[in-house]
């Protein structure tokens, strides 16, 4: 077996309850093979955005992504964080994800950030269905990012994603970073964030 298959088996998660198997085998790579994303499985992974239930069926969200070797993949990458651009540029495709502060009406929109995560689950696990591994990453510079591409006023740039099809070659990350694609991976049990009837904060 190549190392590579073995990190994708490592990381399917050692749960205490059983759930949807997509849901086990998601993670988040910092290794892909170099393929372009195919153009259909793009527009899946943006049709699982558009059926994702939002407030008011609001869809707040929205997207800007470039593929690897343009101006504009180049131009989110200078947006990451140092530590993400240790890796980063191994994924065909960058994409910077953003969210509309107000509704149409000029009231604030508080559940738009929400929106936009709940969304980002769909794309997941649709990627993961389709074999294409997303990592999130909070690690951007969205100020810059927000003047670089023209983001109107009203709407704020929050993460950035790298995307594409697991696989890839371990020896092309840092030595830290290949300890972390192979390393055991943990959660918090569910006392610590689910709490019946009143909060109970055992958190220590």
């Amino acid at each position: 077996m190549i190392i590579e298959e073995q990190v994708k088996l490592n990381n399917i998660a050692t749960t205490e309850h059983e759930i949807v198997t997509l849901l086990k085998q998601r993670y988040s790579p910092r290794t892909f093979k170099s393929e372009k994303i195919e153009e259909g499985h793009l527009q899946q992974l943006f049709e699982a955005v558009r059926w994702t239930a939002s407030s008011n069926n609001l869809q707040p969200w929205r997207f800007i992504y470039a593929e690897k070797g343009t101006d504009a993949y180049q131009a989110i990458f200078n947006c990451l964080s140092d530590f993400n651009q240790t890796w980063a540029d191994n994924a065909p495709l960058l994409m910077l994800t953003a969210y509309k502060e107000n509704q149409d009406n000029g009231d604030e929109n508080f559940h738009a950030l929400h929106d936009l995560g709940l969304c980002m689950g769909s794309m997941t696990i649709q990627a993961q269905y389709i074999g294409i591994g997303l990592h999130h990453m909070a690690g951007v510079n969205w100020k810059k990012a927000q003047e670089v591409f023209d983001v109107p006023k009203g709407y704020h740039i929050t993460t950035a994603v790298a995307i594409g099809y697991f696989g890839g070659n371990l020896d092309e990350l840092p030595e830290d970073l290949k300890k972390l694609e192979m390393a055991k991976r943990e959660r918090m049990p569910h006392k610590q964030f689910a709490y019946k009837e009143a909060w109970n904060n055992n958190e220590k």
